[in-house]
C-alpha cells in the first residue's frame, strides 16, 4: 500500500506543479517525453513529494490537532515529535487511501500498460487530487482565493466543477481551510482540559497553597481523564470521519 503511494505521489508530483508555476513546453515528435526530461522529472519529484504530500492531503488538520493536543495534555514532549509526525503520516494514508485507489485503477494501472499518454495521464491524477480537496475546502476560503486571483471574467465563467478550479488556487484555500478546521477542533479538545486546570487553581488557592504550581498538581488528573475517556481512540475517529 504504501509503495502505491510514494509511486503515485512521485508520478503525480510534476503535473501539480506545473499547474501552480508558470509552464515550460516541452515537446517531442511523438508526443511523449524524451528520457532525459523524465530523468530530470524524476530528480524534481523526488525533492518536491514531501511538500506534495503536504499540500494536497490530509496530513496538516492531523498534524495540528495532535501537536496541540499535547500543549493541552500539559506534556508538549511526549509523545515525541517523531511519534506525532509518523502517526499523522500514516493516518494520511488510511484517509487518502480512496483516492489513491481512484488514481491508481484511473490513472496508474492504464499509464504502466500505455493505453495512455503523459498528459492524460497528469490530468487524472490532478481531477482525483482536486476532488478531494474541493471537498474539504470552505467555500468562503475558495471564494476569497478566487477574488484575490483577479482572474478574467472569462476564465471565472467556465469554473463549473472541482476539476475546473486550478491548482495554484485550489491548494493554498485547501491548506487555509485545513489548518482553520484543525483549530476548531484543538478548540473543542482543549477545553476539558483548561476546566481542570482552572478548578485545581481553585483548590490550591483556597487552601492557602500558593508554592506550587497548579499544573504539576492538574497534570496527573488530565493524563488519567484522557486515558479513562480512550482520548486517543476519540481524536484519532474523529479526526478520520471528518474526512468521511
Amino acid at each position: 500500500m504504501i509503495r502505491k503511494v510514494l509511486i503515485l505521489l512521485l508520478l503525480s508530483t510534476h503535473f501539480l506543479y506545473a499547474q501552480v508555476i508558470p509552464p515550460v513546453e516541452i515537446k517531442v515528435g511523438s508526443g511523449e517525453l524524451d528520457t532525459g526530461i523524465r530523468l530530470l522529472i524524476l530528480l524534481t519529484i523526488l525533492t518536491l513529494a514531501p511538500s506534495i504530500l503536504i499540500m494536497t492531503t490530509s496530513f496538516v488538520r492531523i498534524a495540528i490537532v495532535l501537536s496541540i493536543l499535547r500543549q493541552a495534555i500539559g506534556i508538549p514532549q511526549v509523545p515525541p515529535n517523531q511519534v506525532i509526525i509518523s502517526l499523522a503520516l500514516f493516518l494520511t494514508f488510511f484517509i487518502m487511501k480512496p483516492v489513491f485507489d481512484e488514481i491508481n485503477q484511473n490513472a496508474l494501472q492504464p499509464y504502466i500498460k500505455e493505453e495512455i499518454k503523459d498528459e492524460e495521464f497528469f490530468e487524472r491524477v490532478s481531477n482525483s487530487i482536486k476532488k478531494f480537496m474541493s471537498a474539504h475546502t470552505k467555500k468562503t476560503t475558495l471564494d476569497m482565493f478566487l477574488e484575490a486571483s483577479k482572474l478574467p471574467k472569462e476564465e471565472l465563467e467556465k469554473i463549473k466543477e472541482p476539476t475546473d478550479i486550478p491548482l495554484r488556487i485550489l491548494i493554498p484555500s485547501f491548506l487555509v481551510s485545513e489548518i482553520t478546521t484543525a483549530f476548531e477542533i484543538v478548540f473543542l479538545l482543549y477545553l476539558p482540559f483548561l476546566i481542570i486546570d482552572i478548578v485545581v487553581a481553585s483548590i490550591l488557592i483556597s487552601m492557602g497553597i500558593l508554592m506550587i504550581p497548579p499544573q504539576i498538581i492538574s497534570l496527573p488528573f488530565k493524563i488519567m481523564l484522557f486515558v479513562l475517556a480512550n482520548g486517543w481512540e476519540l481524536v484519532i475517529l474523529s479526526l478520520v470521519r471528518s474526512y468521511q
